[in-house]
């Protein structure tokens, strides 16, 4: 039987479908259990759905920082090992692919791809306050900020 959300071509020679159907099932099953709270109609055929167009919009890259993603590196991370190397082990993880509220409060799942690096820093900021909170950083440095006239 051939998988409703098939494995998207860029990932071809990466991971299995298998890996990716197991990984896209604990997402959507993970986030539909946080927000059962706010809309207890949420389901995680609706969120697979979901989560699986932001893996193929995504087309393997952060959807905030454009950068390419670990996607072999889904369904690896070790517990045992984090606890003991700690923090050098999860700065291994940086580029892994995790799923991203874009609007937490919105009644549609609304989702995006990134790092787990970025969505730590993004932690449960809306888009916008986490771009003002990045251009504040980057002024903070010394940089100059400035918007472009991009869709983002």
């Amino acid at each position: 039987m051939t998988p409703k959300h098939s494995l998207p071509s860029f990932l071809n020679n990466i991971i299995d479908d298998r890996t990716y159907q197991k990984w896209l099932h604990r997402k959507a099953a993970a986030h539909v259990k946080r927000d059962r709270s706010r809309d207890p109609s949420c389901n995680i055929s609706e969120y697979k759905g979901a989560i699986h167009a932001a893996v193929k919009e995504s087309n393997g890259n952060d959807h905030y920082t454009g950068e390419p993603l670990a996607w072999d590196q889904i369904s690896k991370y070790n517990n045992e090992e984090s606890k003991r190397r700690r923090h050098e082990y999860k700065a291994e993880f940086a580029m892994l692919p995790t799923v991203d509220h874009i609007a937490a409060g919105a009644k549609k799942a609304t989702f995006c791809i990134c790092s787990w690096r970025t969505n730590d820093a993004k932690n449960d900021l809306s888009r916008d306050e986490f771009y003002k909170l990045c251009a504040k950083v980057l002024k903070h440095a010394g940089y100059r900020v400035e918007r472009a006239l991009v869709n983002c």
